[in-house]
């Protein structure tokens, strides 16, 4: 290798990540054939002034060829400065005003051939002759002046290429050609919109990837993986360096994608692949990443890295620091900064490093190889090495590969990936199974501690496990043996979070606090929220906010109002859950209204009403005008009570009082009647008497009393003497031994109190006044009303996908007031929150209740509701889970009728739903009835049926439904009515294949022939043997409806020959013909006799034998004994003359010689023996092998069958093949648009006698292309191609329309 082509091979493999060079050892490069070119003229580099036009001809092979120019890998179109042209199969691209930013790479592509040229700008000569005409000599080793800020950098020289941009050959030169196809990797046939592209970053610079997916066509949200090389997944690797992002645009429906490199690294260079699913869906992009190493500051000073090690670390701030004083040069020599800053020399200079062409070639490797490490900087220097560092590296490693491992016999794989909490095994093999090894993790010995590590030594074999690893196990891992050591990467992937508690249903007021939350099964995982889909993220009003505490997450919802209502979701990379929101206004409910009052002057009259709210503040009016408090009224308001207090009533005060609570639509009335007592003179004696208004046992007499509040009867009466009261209820006087009873007498009144009303309190109520004048007795109806008692029955008579039907039966008690509606309530079985359905009473008995989840198993629960309140929740219905009936059953059709039977057949329904099918409902009935018949008792579970004892000749419409636990779906009817009556259908038989030849069976075997037919009614079968009706000892004939059986238990030779199958219905037949032939061993061959005998050799010859067994003799064996021995040799086999040469006899010994005959069975159970012997006489001559020479075999390869171009469908395995010959064995290698597929798991080559086969692995749209086979053996090489298409699958509903349009 000469030191020019070994310095371009350095720079070029030194622009790319030194973490690459690492990973790859270094490899001399082999010779490649070239690819044939679609060009027969190619563009050639060409250099150009400012300002003026240049012109790029090229010539194709085929005039029709489609060519396509670019520049920096995008197409150019025709425009104002570019003009693109083609005559038959010339092309040419002209540019017009040339400017400073034309001067790069250009390309154009034709076919699979892309060739690349350059186009080199020079500055006008006006703008040379502004350059100074003179510069001291000493000038050319001083580095050049930073261009200004405006001019355009000059492109790159073509020693350091860049990923995208390649190194530009001499002007002389041919154009390069790489001979690949155009990049077409960003046609948009997938399901991205906008594919990452390769790109470049500076060591410590930024860099982000964007791909975007349109969702719009899409049944679920895309998932999205990003890959590092073929199998690292970066979502376990997002951190200080990487991060993963993903917004949704909800206007366009477009997923946006980004990964984003932080602080670039030189590892981070590579190949990097974007993978995106959705269902059954799927597409992948690759793209580059190339690392360059960050660039020095203009001006830099060559010199600089030849001085000592001080004054070099000051040279790097700047160009103002550079001293020459000769008191620095105490440091030691450091040549480090000109090796790591070449680029930037080379690009800010116009030096050139050049080798005088008149030295030998040197191999800079033999002499780096050969030479102390302390020479290696020496020799750079000498020799013009600049990428120093790079070639050390792969100089290691070619040491090390030449260096074969005395320790280990198996090393570590160089990677391993495990799931977070699992355990892991890493097994190596040393040579010696006595050897001590240590495991290292990050260069630190690992120790047993507990169960975490366990160390395991079996035979030559180590084990180090790892058990219940976590993210801190992410490490590299070394096993040492000796001064040897082997080493891997472990990467720990983090498990899908699970949702071990999901989210409970809630119902809250408007206004109030929501808190939803649920709990996962790791501390601190990421979480998303959706409210119907939509996802939930803090803005600025603080709507919503989210809550972590340890495996606890929480949404709050902060005065919850009607919008508020849905379906919320909280989603894991595990699982989902979801919860529904109600919300309601609050609706103030009265407790106890204010009731009508009758006092009397000089007494206190006290208005009192409970309402739900305890915030609710109200207005008390009287007859319509706003009551102030003074002195003697007196308005309160404590918790739910509110209060109008009226001391000293007098005769003004009498009117319409009412309360109207704020912000609310109603109010509460009530009289104030005022009772004025009279005084007139009496005589003294004067009878007793009851002053009451609401004596009697009317319904407008009647005292109502809440259950729970107080009873209170004052009655006012008059008498002189004062007269006594006497209290009953019916026949029993009412006394004050019960707690809750008090009877109270006062001049002028008698009181009668109950504490806490019950129901039984109820009746009629009789106060008796007696005094000496007489007596008087007035009934007081008194009517307990309550809360009525819970509902009965509650049951669920059906459900449908997101809704149920609940019925109820009336409670047995209403409370004494009429029912005015009843309020339900669900809740998830497992849940333990019920949430009401409706605020508003419901009146019927009946209830649909919708927005509920299929597959979750709910209950429910019914109040009633009379004036009073509200009764006790009902006992819960059973367990139910909304399902919705299944699609109705397809392809219902006749499968079979006759005059008093029908069968039926059907598929399963399309859509069956979260409930399992319990069976299928089949009904009938007679044309021009609505009565439908069931056919079976219960349900069948098969999807075919006979139904059987209909009437012949009966026009009946049959119909079938699928049951699951939502009850029947839509019927499956049949298209018109069938008539029961059996349809004549001609005889047919259904001979099988293998009975359209000779049957063969041996003697002895057992013949089972079964024949099917069909015909209606049922056919007459009649078997026969050369016109001779079969009988049972010869054979065994079986008939059915549908087939014929021909039996015979054992063969023999009389049962060969020809039979007849004959099926006939009335006049109407169908025959068919069976051949069977018997065979059994040959007889014995005849007449064998020696024919001749001379040297070594006996001629022999024979008969063939009179019985071959009924069928053709295939061959013979012959056979050879000594007479001494008489042990017998075969000397042919299946030797098909009956004359034959027994060659290789040994001389002076007496042989005698059999036959054996061969047919299909086997060999004659006898052979045929001669009857003399032959003796094989001695002879003098010496035998002297005849001399050859070898022929030389060896064969160039050739493909004597070629590869065949192919079209297949995605998702289905795909094979290529073709056949080669050539000695020796050629080696096959197959590619893939010129890259060679060996490697790729994707791909299996397969070869056999010479018939290569490449299997390609459920191929996808990207898989097409020019695959190619190449055989190479020391001979020399051929090569074959084929272009692969790969079609994508055709859905279901386009292959019912193209079989539509074929009918």
């Amino acid at each position: 290798m000469t030191i020019e082509t070994e310095r371009r091979e350095a720079d070029c493999l030194g622009s790319v990540s030194h973490a690459v060079e690492e990973r790859s050892s270094f490899k001399m490069p082999e010779p490649v054939k070239k690819a044939v070119s679609a060009f027969a003229k190619k563009p050639k580099t060409q250099e150009a002034e400012e300002g003026s036009s240049v012109v790029f001809t090229a010539e194709t092979e085929k005039p029709d060829a489609k060519v396509k120019w670019q520049c920096n890998s995008k197409d150019i179109a025709s425009g104002n400065r570019y003009v693109i042209a083609a005559d038959g199969n010339k092309h040419s691209l002209s540019i017009q005003a040339i400017t400073k930013e034309d001067a790069t790479v250009y390309a154009v592509i034709a076919g699979g051939s892309k060739v690349k040229f350059e186009l080199k700008v020079v500055s006008k000569p006006e703008a040379l002759a502004e350059a100074p005409a003179e510069a001291p000599a000493e000038s050319a080793a001083e580095p050049q002046p930073a261009p200004a800020p405006e001019q355009t950098p000059a492109p790159p020289p073509a020693e350091t290429p860049t990923v995208d941009q390649t190194a530009a050959p001499p002007p002389d030169a041919p154009p390069a050609e790489d001979g690949q196809p155009p990049d077409t990797r960003q046609d948009l046939t997938g399901l991205f919109t906008e594919r990452p592209q390769s790109g470049e970053v500076t060591v410590g610079g930024n860099i982000t990837f964007v791909a975007k997916v349109n969702a719009e066509s899409l049944l679920k949200k895309p998932t999205i993986k990003w890959f590092k090389g073929k199998w690292m997944d970066l979502a376990s690797k997002s951190g200080k360096h990487l991060q993963l992002k993903e917004t949704y645009d909800r206007n366009s429906k477009v997923y946006t994608f980004e990964m984003q490199v932080i602080a670039a690294k030189a590892n981070f260079a590579g190949g990097y692949r974007c993978e995106v699913s959705s269902r059954d869906k799927f597409d992948s992009c690759n793209f580059e990443l190339t690392v360059h190493e960050a660039c020095v500051t203009e001006g830099f000073d060559i010199r600089a890295a030849f001085r000592r090690t001080s004054e070099a670390s000051k040279k790097r701030s700047g160009p103002q620091s550079s001293s020459t004083d000769g008191k620095e040069d105490s440091g030691e020599l450091d040549f480090s900064a000109l090796l790591k800053k070449r680029d930037s020399f080379l690009k800010n200079s116009n030096r050139t490093v050049q080798v005088s062409s008149s030295e030998p070639d040197v191999d800079v490797w033999d002499i780096l190889s050969a030479a102390p490490a302390s020479e290696y900087q020496k020799i750079a220097f000498q020799y013009g090495i600049t990428d120093l560092r790079g070639m050390l590296k792969r100089l290691k490693k070619m040491k090390k590969e030449e260096k074969k491992s005395e320790a280990f016999l198996k090393k570590l794989d160089p990677a391993y990936q495990v799931t977070k909490g699992h355990k892991i095994k890493l097994a190596i093999e040393v040579a010696n199974p006595d050897v001590d090894v240590k495991w290292l993790k990050n260069g630190q010995e690992i120790h047993p501690t507990g169960s975490k590590y366990i160390f395991e030594s079996v035979g030559n074999m180590r084990y180090l496990t790892i058990n219940h690893c976590s993210l801190s196990d992410d490490a590299a891992y070394s096993c040492v043996v000796g001064e040897e050591k082997c080493t891997t990467e472990l990467f720990v992937k983090e498990p899908p979070i699970q949702i071990v508690k999901n989210l409970e249903d809630q119902m809250v007021m408007k206004g109030e606090r929501v808190e939803l939350e649920c709990e996962v099964s790791e501390e601190g995982a990421n979480v998303k929220w959706e409210k119907d889909g939509v996802e939930l993220t803090r803005d600025e009003s603080f709507k919503y906010r989210f809550k972590k505490d340890g495996c606890k997450h929480v949404l709050i919802i902060n005065e919850a109002t009607k919008e508020d209502c849905g379906h919320y979701k909280v989603k894991t990379n595990g699982g989902e859950s979801v919860a529904e929101l109600l919300v309601q206004e609050k609706e103030l409910e009265v407790y106890q209204s204010i009731a009508d009052l009758t006092v009397k002057a000089k007494d206190q009259a006290v208005f009192k009403c409970e309402v739900s709210d305890e915030n609710v503040r109200g207005t008390w009016y009287k007859n319509g005008v706003e009551v102030k408090s003074d002195t003697r009224i007196n308005i309160t308001h404590i918790g739910r009570i509110h209060k109008l207090t009226i001391d000293e009533v007098k005769p003004e005060d009498e009117g319409d009082y009412t309360f109207v609570p704020d912000g609310h639509a109603f109010n509460l009335s009530a009289k104030l009647n005022f009772l004025e007592v009279k005084i007139d003179y009496v005589p003294r004696q004067d009878p007793p008497k009851i002053h009451l208004d609401c004596m009697g046992r009317t319904a407008e007499s009647t005292i109502v009393v809440v259950a729970g509040n107080k009873l209170r009867l004052d009655v006012p009466i008059t008498g002189d003497p004062a007269p006594t009261v006497i209290w009953t209820k019916g026949e029993k006087v009412v006394t004050e031994g019960d707690g809750r009873v008090h009877v109270e007498t006062t001049k002028g009144h008698c009181v009668f109190t109950i504490e806490g009303a019950e129901r039984q309190d109820e009746g009629v109520y009789s106060v008796v006044v007696r005094n000496p004048a007489g007596e008087d007795t007035a009934d007081i109806n008194v009517k307990v009303v309550d809360v009525p008692d819970p509902p009965l029955a509650v049951r669920v008579v059906s459900v449908g996908e997101e809704s149920c039907i609940v019925q109820w039966d009336p409670p047995l008690y209403d409370g004494g007031q009429p029912i005015i509606g009843y309020v339900l309530e669900r809740k998830k079985k497992k849940s333990y929150r019920w949430m009401r359905l409706n605020f508003d009473p419901y009146p019927e008995t009946t209830y649909e209740a919708k927005r509920m989840i299929e597959g979750v198993a709910y209950e429910m629960r019914v109040y009633a509701v009379n004036g009073i309140g509200m009764s006790r929740h009902s006992l819960s219905s059973h367990p139910f889970v909304p399902v919705a009936p299944t699609s109705e059953p397809i392809g219902l059709c006749v499968d079979d009728i006759s005059d008093t039977c029908i069968s039926l057949k059907w598929r399963r329904p399309e859509r069956i739903g979260s409930a399992e099918l319990e069976g299928y409902g089949v009904e009938y009935c007679k044309e021009g009835t609505d009565e439908w018949l069931p056919a079976t008792e219960g349900l069948t579970d098969r999807t075919a049926l006979t139904i059987r004892g209909l009437t012949t000749g009966d026009k009946l419409q049959f119909r079938v439904r699928a049951h699951n636990m939502a009850g029947p779906s839509a019927p499956a009817t049949l298209a018109q009515p069938v008539t029961i009556r059996e349809i004549m259908q001609r005889p047919k038989i259904w001979l099988p294949r293998n009975l359209r030849q000779t049957l063969i069976r041996k003697v002895g075997d057992t013949v089972n022939l079964v024949i099917p037919f069909q015909g209606k009614p049922r056919p007459q079968v009649t078997w026969s043997k050369e016109g001779e009706p079969l009988k049972p000892p010869f054979a065994s004939v079986r008939n059915s409806e549908v087939d014929t059986i021909l039996f015979i238990r054992k063969t023999d030779r009389q049962h060969s020959g020809k039979y007849d199958l004959q099926v006939q219905i009335e006049n109407v037949e169908d025959t068919a013909s069976v051949m069977l032939q018997v065979v059994d061993l040959p007889g014995p061959p005849e007449a064998l006799k020696i024919m001749d005998v001379w040297g070594f050799n006996v001629a022999l010859e024979w008969k063939p034998p009179k019985d071959n067994g009924n069928c053709e003799i295939s061959g013979y064996t012959i056979q050879k004994a000594d007479k001494k021995t008489m042990e017998w040799f075969t000397v042919y086999e299946q030797y098909r003359r009956t004359n034959c040469v027994v060659s290789d006899l040994i001389m002076g010994n007496e042989y005698v010689f059999r036959v054996y005959a061969i047919n299909l069975v086997g060999l004659s159970q006898d052979p045929c023996n001669t009857k003399d012997s032959a003796y094989i006489q001695k002879t003098g001559i010496a035998y002297k092998p005849p001399s050859h020479k070898d022929h030389d075999f060896s064969e160039a390869p050739k493909f004597t069958h070629p590869l065949v171009n192919r079209s297949v469908i995605a998702g289905y395995n795909a094979t290529l093949s073709c056949s080669v010959r050539g000695i020796p064995k050629p080696k096959v290698t197959w590619y893939k648009n010129k890259m060679d597929i060996s490697n790729e798991a994707k791909y299996r080559m397969l070869s056999k006698q010479g018939v290569l086969t490449l299997e390609i692995r459920k191929p996808c749209l990207f898989d097409g292309g020019v695959y190619t086979c190449k055989a190479v053996n020391a001979s020399g090489e051929d090569i074959v191609e084929c272009k692969l298409e790969v079609r994508p699958q055709i859905a279901k509903e386009e292959k019912k329309e193209a079989k539509k349009r074929e009918d």
